[in-house]
């Protein structure tokens, strides 16, 4: 009777063990069918409630080849990130019903192709992997300043974005584009405490407590930029050299805005956005005085992609503040301010706007 227990014993384990991956798969396969159906309303959806592993397998399924690069991202933005058709057109700078049309259009393609829910092969990675690290950073951009609401970031977002860099690196040990992903996730992740006040206001890089910033993120972000830079650098790695040199400057003062403008220069060879070109119109207006920001500026403003993008107009309203134009300061705060819904940048725009309607720029 004892031998026959013992013997019994592995083939009791081996079917729990079946029937668990069994129910795993099908909790898989119905957390996809349950996710897929959003996409072809414009509700809003909810916040996603599986775990990182269930969002790459999200991710990864949603960056599948046979969709566009746009549809794969805004796609997965719809599903891991939660986020109306609205908030992912803002990410795009395109109009909401154009992204509509491109998220149900991307539905039904994926749908009718009967794409697997699962971590693609080896094989299949590298044609993946550029759409997944696109679609993990605008996750964490959406974390880290919220387009809506009271508080400035959404913590949810931001460690779920770090989480899913971080199984995208071990999967893909060996991928420049993603060791440069997380080291930009983690040197520009270590100033998250220190961004807001005890009252959640917006605090600026020059007003940051920089013994607040995470030194063990930034030592770990410096590792993997010096890994990533061994290769040709590729877009996350610029913009991780970017996000390193404001780390490792030991004050505000001592920031290296040449540097930061050089290399914006180099980001925009790599990633000739309207956004980019925005970035660096800032970092030149450090290096060589708010007039210059301006010039480097204007030609943005007829950008048709930036109309609606609220940092543009709080960005001219910054250098015309510190140029001493409060009037028309006072006018770009006001549209930053009505292009803006996150409440803790509202609270911020609001503070400058009533200062340079009481007074003279300081």
């Amino acid at each position: 009777m004892a031998g026959h227990r013992r013997a019994g014993a592995p083939r009791a384990w081996l079917t729990t063990v079946a029937r668990n991956r069994a129910l795993d798969l099908l909790r898989r396969e119905q957390l996809l069918r349950r996710r897929l159906p959003l996409l072809i309303t414009g509700e809003e959806a909810p916040p996603a409630d599986e775990d990182d592993d269930d969002r790459l397998r999200l991710i990864l399924t949603c960056c599948h080849p046979a969709l566009s690069r746009d549809a794969q991202v805004a796609l997965t933005l719809r599903l891991v990130c939660g986020l109306s058709t609205a908030e992912v057109a803002r990410a795009f700078l395109v109009a909401e019903p154009a992204m509509a049309a491109r998220i149900t259009r991307a539905k039904r393609k994926i749908a009718a192709a009967r794409i697997p829910y699962r971590v693609p092969g080896p094989d299949e990675l590298p044609g993946r992997v550029s759409a997944a690290c696109e679609v993990v950073h605008l996750v964490f951009t959406t974390g880290h300043t919220a387009p809506g609401g009271e508080r400035l970031l959404r913590d949810d977002l931001l460690d779920s974005a770090v989480a899913v860099a971080r199984m995208l690196r071990r999967l893909l040990p060996r991928d420049a584009e993603v060791a440069a992903l997380l080291a930009l996730l983690l040197l520009t992740d270590a100033r998250r405490a220190a961004r807001t006040g005890p009252g959640g206001q917006l605090l600026l890089l020059a007003e940051q407590d920089r013994a607040r910033w995470d030194a063990g993120m930034i030592a770990e972000g410096a590792a993997l930029l010096g890994e990533a830079l061994r290769r040709p650098p590729t877009r996350w790695a610029v913009e991780a050299a970017i996000a390193a040199v404001h780390a490792e400057a030991p004050t505000w003062a001592a920031t290296d805005w040449a540097e930061i403008a050089g290399l914006y220069d180099a980001l925009l060879a790599l990633w000739p956005s309207p956004v980019v070109r925005l970035n660096r119109a800032v970092a030149v207006g450090f290096r060589d005085g708010p007039a210059a920001g301006l010039a480097a500026l204007e030609p943005l403003l007829a950008e048709p992609a930036l109309a609606g993008y609220g940092y543009l107009a709080a960005t001219r309203a910054d250098l015309l503040r510190r140029l001493g134009r409060a009037g028309e300061a006072a006018l770009a705060y006001e549209e930053a301010l009505a292009l803006t819904g996150n409440e803790a940048e509202r609270a911020f725009l609001a503070g400058r706007l009533a200062a340079v309607r009481d007074g003279p720029a300081r």
